[in-house]
């Protein structure tokens, strides 16, 4: 599976500050995750806190670090425990620090941290077009 991530952190001009990875490919997802095809991403300040150190995320410092812990996708498969989302369901999360990073093409996350995406888009649709 291919991923964004790090071995070191250094200073964001050094070309290995962040590395294209091609890691393991993806669990299947036990409990309450879902597997979730990431379809887009963004960089909050989290993200660049995480990857100069200031907030050392828990680890394996010989493991790479896979940032991004905002995502939006579709859920590709359930954990055997999840009753809020199915295959196939359009979702957006902040995820947790505790786990890998959202900067891959498949995530497993938590269904109790997950919202529909259909939510994201009333939500918008009212702050950009009150009067609809």
């Amino acid at each position: 599976m291919k991923a964004v991530g790090l071995y070191k952190h250094l200073p964001i001009e050094d070309p290995q500050s962040l590395v294209d990875l091609d890691i393991q490919q993806h669990k299947q997802p036990t409990g309450h995750d879902l597997l979730v095809s990431i379809k887009a991403i963004s960089v909050n300040p989290l993200d660049t806190k995480v990857r100069r150190g200031t907030i050392p995320p828990p680890g394996n410092e010989n493991m790479p670090l896979i940032l991004g812990w905002d995502a939006a996708g579709e859920v590709i498969a359930v954990g055997s425990d999840c009753t809020l989302f199915q295959k196939g369901d359009a979702v957006y999360y902040a995820g947790s620090i505790t786990r890998p990073g959202t900067n891959c093409e498949f995530h497993l996350v938590d269904e109790r941290i997950v919202l529909p995406l259909l939510l994201l888009e009333i939500s918008l649709q009212i702050w950009f077009y009150p009067n609809l």
